[in-house]
């Protein structure tokens, strides 16, 4: 796995090119008409109770995508900076071929905090691209732009330092229960750090049993659990940096600080969709590094294309990649975007983070706390260590999973081996059959965002619809 700080600036270059290029066209991936469930939005339901947190902030939401009448649900955990909305075009696919199965996309709590009005007009067609602009960040530069954004103050929110892994993992038991209601059987998955919140979930200890006592099966996709845990002393002084009155609750990215990253990508996914052909604002900027800007005049799209397509992307943006296609179109005194060859669809990735046809929802989290990084170090695949007791981690139950749980772990480009592998030693440490264990590790040709975007061919959807059928017919 690539270090945190590695992900950190991968994930706000992707921001930052996001908000300075738009790209794609407006299509079906994010039509919510393509969804049997008819238009999606988020639902909030009561969550953890958490200590000094408002009350209004004790919740947690999930975007349903699929039949109400089906009574297996496939639960999903976005990864660090991601938010519900990043599954939608996934969980839409998944259910059109998985019979009896809903999915539900997990939107945490911090959330609530983004102020989503403007973009919600902007989806309605309501607001035009410079008003998006201007609202969330053209004033910024611009002090005559009175109808703006108020960023919420750090000292608002000196609560959110503590929204680590047990706040998301209570919030997840919040989601499971419902969902154990409908009556069927319940698979949790994640991607990137959410496959950690999926390994801390199955392993944690809720009264004497394990939280995959209520599940069928656990997905990764190119994330989950190391086996070498922080030591003690490192999770002390994570804390001790987080409590100092002048750290922000939320994890800056390569030194965008939040909400400002959050911002780039979802204006700039959302106003993608609307203007794909126009010249590209991020090629003429002069803010965008050099390593990503093309050689010759690009369209919106083509700057896009460019700045994330595996091909052409610098290694530092490995976390925010895909394999969008073959590159920069060879024709026009402006070019724009070959997409021939793409395992990801360029309009679908846009749809993934713009949140198309959700209102209060988009693929990206504004704020995106700090501790639940920190916390994901002492998980240990459930094994219980020093650091556990530092960081409020009670994930202790690792070697008493249920022996019928199925697993599927799939590696691309950031986790790759150590995914499978660190499933392996999980399902080992319970045993659980290998019989149970479907494992692949697509590194070589798989981007980080390629399990979820690729389409209409998807070696990790491939191995995941059969999957979800075997839980149906064997799991508990």
């Amino acid at each position: 796995m690539t270090s945190k700080r590695t992900a950190s600036v991968a994930i706000a270059a992707l921001c930052t090119a996001a908000l300075l290029s738009a790209y794609g066209s407006s299509s079906a991936w994010g039509s919510s008409t393509g969804s049997p469930s008819g238009t999606l939005r988020v639902t909030w339901m009561q969550g953890y109770a958490a200590p000094g947190t408002p009350a209004k902030y004790d919740k947690v939401g999930v975007i349903k995508v699929g039949p109400s009448g089906a009574k297996n649900v496939l639960v999903l955990e976005p990864g660090t900076s991601a938010a519900a909305a990043y599954f939608v075009p996934l969980a839409k696919w998944i259910v059109s071929k998985g019979r009896g199965w809903q999915v539900w996309s997990v939107e945490r709590r911090e959330n609530l905090l983004e102020d989503q009005s403007e973009l919600n007009l902007y989806k309605e067609h309501k607001a035009t691209t410079a008003e998006l602009f201007d609202y969330y960040l053209g004033y910024l530069k611009d002090p005559s732009i009175t109808h703006h954004y108020q960023p919420v103050a750090n000292s608002t929110v000196e609560f959110a330092k503590q929204w680590g892994m047990n706040v998301a993992v209570q919030d997840l038991h919040a989601v499971i229960g419902a969902a154990k209601k409908l009556g069927g059987k319940v698979v949790l998955g994640g991607h990137s750090l959410g496959g950690s919140v999926v390994t801390a979930y199955a392993t944690w200890d809720f009264n004497g049993h394990a939280g995959a006592d209520e599940l069928a099966g656990l997905v990764y996709i190119d994330g989950g659990s190391t086996t070498t845990p922080v030591s003690a002393q490192a999770a002390t002084q994570t804390l001790q940096t987080l409590d100092a009155p002048s750290a922000s609750p939320w994890l800056a990215f390569g030194g965008i600080v939040a909400p400002y990253a959050g911002l780039f990508e979802a204006t700039g996914a959302a106003s993608a969709l609307l203007d794909p052909n126009a010249p590209s604002l991020g090629q003429s900027s002069g803010l965008l590094p050099s390593d990503i800007v093309p050689p010759v005049p690009v369209t919106d799209v083509g700057q896009y294309g460019y700045a994330l397509n595996a091909s052409t992307s610098p290694p530092s943006l490995l976390a925010a990649q895909a394999h969008l296609g073959q590159g920069i179109a060879s024709q026009g005194p402006i070019h724009g975007w070959n997409g021939s060859g793409a395992l990801t669809p360029i309009d679908r990735f846009a749809v993934m983070f713009s949140g198309e046809g959700i209102q209060n929802a988009n693929g990206t989290e504004w704020f995106f706390p700090q501790r639940l990084t920190d916390d994901t170090g002492a998980v240990d695949n459930g094994n219980a260590n020093p650091a556990q007791s530092v960081l409020d981690v009670d994930a202790t139950m690792g070697h008493r999973l249920p022996k019928n749980l199925l697993i599927y772990a799939f590696g691309a480009r950031l986790g790759g081996a150590s995914v499978p592998e660190d499933a392996k030693v999980l399902a080992q440490q319970s045993g659980i059959p290998m019989s149970n264990l479907t494992m692949a590790n697509n590194q070589s040709t798989y981007s980080h965002n390629d399990p979820a975007g690729a389409y209409p061919h998807n070696e990790f959807f491939s191995r995941l619809i059969p999957f979800l059928g075997k839980v149906s017919a064997h799991g508990r």
